[in-house]
């Protein structure tokens, strides 16, 4: 055989081998399936402290996504119109409630427990323990974690981070006053009796220039009501019964509503401050007329001009009571299983992800470990985390939250205004409080 004749075919054999090589090759190694997922968020501002740059958590969330997508092997995933959407949080039942069972449905969301808990017993929401490690689980609070699940004892939001509310004062007004004892010489948060509380508020009543009053309260509508919902236990009520319905029309319960409108009484509050809402408040302080606040890290920017002392909410006992919002995530079952695979994949990244995690000094962050690396640079950030201790369960995981809001207000409004009396007000708040929450039919996505 000539030499030529042998170099053919040794030359189509070798491209027959590498042909076949190419379609084993092919075979081994099939295009991966698409899966488009849609995030649907409210807008969500703050100062991220990890990267100042990033100003809303849609921004974030795309970081996190692109850096998910890119090393994400089971599918070919992507977002649908290649970012992250929002909505403005006034419009929650129109881009969650509304869209259930069509395609604007989100895969994934992102808010607050006030907004995002009623969605826990629309049977639309898929718990999230099976992504939840034994690592995971351990880096976030029990009270953390109380407030993340339905009553079943699962969990269905994802805590993210939070913003622990407390008090803030303004020193100049105190000093005013002859009030420097009550001034802390280092940033704490103090704690107060009732006692000292009344002292505190009447010489600000009695010594504060005119049109300066010596405390917030706000009964208009349903917003800043949870500040007024700690307060009510000042004297000792629990809020809630063994089963979490309110348990306000008891001696404790009473107390507290009378405490309230006693000091409205003795000019301790803006007059009229039942037609007044937080905003109203939020204004007199800024400005200057009123001495004492509410304040979390999301307010902090804002009154970072101010010479502020912090101190508790008034409790029982002199260490005080806070409250926290949590936020974080939801996950939406829309029928697609593999939908499911992909949003509790790329929730399990940001979780396992330290660098994503610093994201959350967005507020207070949830996750223990975050706040005590950023504690330096939060606001508060050491001081915050020691004092979670005294937060107060201000929901008691109960369906319908913003329905309870609606029915909460008036009773307040009416006690302010002489309406309604204390004991009036006990009985009316647990009667159509806890007529909202039984009206709500239960329905855990298990």
């Amino acid at each position: 055989m000539k030499e030529s004749t042998i170099m053919k075919k040794f030359i189509a054999i070798l491209l027959a081998l590498v042909l076949a090589a190419g379609v084993l090759a092919g075979c081994g190694k099939p295009k991966k399936e698409s899966v488009e997922i849609f995030i649907n968020v409210p807008v969500l501002t703050g100062d991220c402290v990890a990267n100042p740059e990033v100003q809303k958590t849609s921004d974030f969330l795309k970081l996190a996504w692109d850096k998910f997508a890119a090393q994400y092997e089971k599918y070919d995933v992507k977002l649908r119109g290649d970012q992250v959407n929002n909505f403005e949080q006034t419009d929650y039942q129109a881009n969650i409630p509304d869209t259930y069972g069509t395609a604007d449905c989100p895969d994934l969301s992102f808010g607050g427990y006030f907004a995002m808990s009623g969605y826990i017993y629309d049977g639309h929401i898929v718990p999230l323990d099976d992504i939840i490690s034994d690592a995971i689980r351990s880096d976030f609070s029990e009270a953390t974690w109380a407030q993340s699940k339905g009553s079943n004892g699962k969990t269905y939001l994802m805590p993210f981070y939070a913003l622990q509310n407390i008090m803030c004062y303004n020193k100049d007004l105190f000093r005013q006053c002859g009030l420097d004892e009550f001034i802390a010489d280092e940033e704490v948060i103090q704690g107060w009796s009732l006692e000292e509380w009344d002292t505190v508020l009447s010489a600000l009543a009695e010594k504060l220039p005119e049109n300066t009053y010596p405390m917030m309260m706000y009964a208009m509508n349903n917003q800043g009501d949870t500040h007024t919902m700690v307060q009510l236990r000042c004297q000792g009520s629990d809020f809630f019964d063994e089963n979490g319905m309110f348990s306000l029309n008891t001696p404790e319960g009473i107390a507290g509503l009378q405490w309230i409108k006693d000091n409205y009484d003795k000019g301790y509050y803006p007059p009229s401050c039942e037609q007044l809402e937080i905003a109203d408040c939020t204004e007199l302080f800024m400005n200057g007329q009123l001495g004492v606040y509410v304040w979390n890290s999301a307010l902090a920017t804002g009154m970072k001009d101010l010479d502020l002392g912090y101190v508790n909410f008034p409790a029982a006992d002199s260490n005080g009571a806070n409250s926290n919002w949590i936020t974080g995530f939801m996950v939406f079952d829309n029928g697609d299983a593999k939908k499911l695979e992909v949003v509790k994949d790329f929730l399990k990244f940001i979780y396992e992800s330290p660098d994503l995690m610093d994201y959350s000094t967005m507020g207070f962050p949830a996750a223990k470990s975050v706040a005590e690396k950023w504690a330096d640079k939060l606001p508060l950030g050491k001081q915050l985390a020691a004092n979670d201790k005294y937060a107060v369960d201000f929901t008691a995981n109960n369906p319908n939250w913003a329905g309870v809001r609606q029915a909460f207000w008036p009773h307040i409004q009416a006690l302010l205004s002489g309406a309604e009396t204390a004991e009036e007000a006990a009985a009316g708040l647990d009667r159509d409080c806890n007529a909202v929450i039984s009206s709500v039919t239960r329905t855990l996505h298990e």
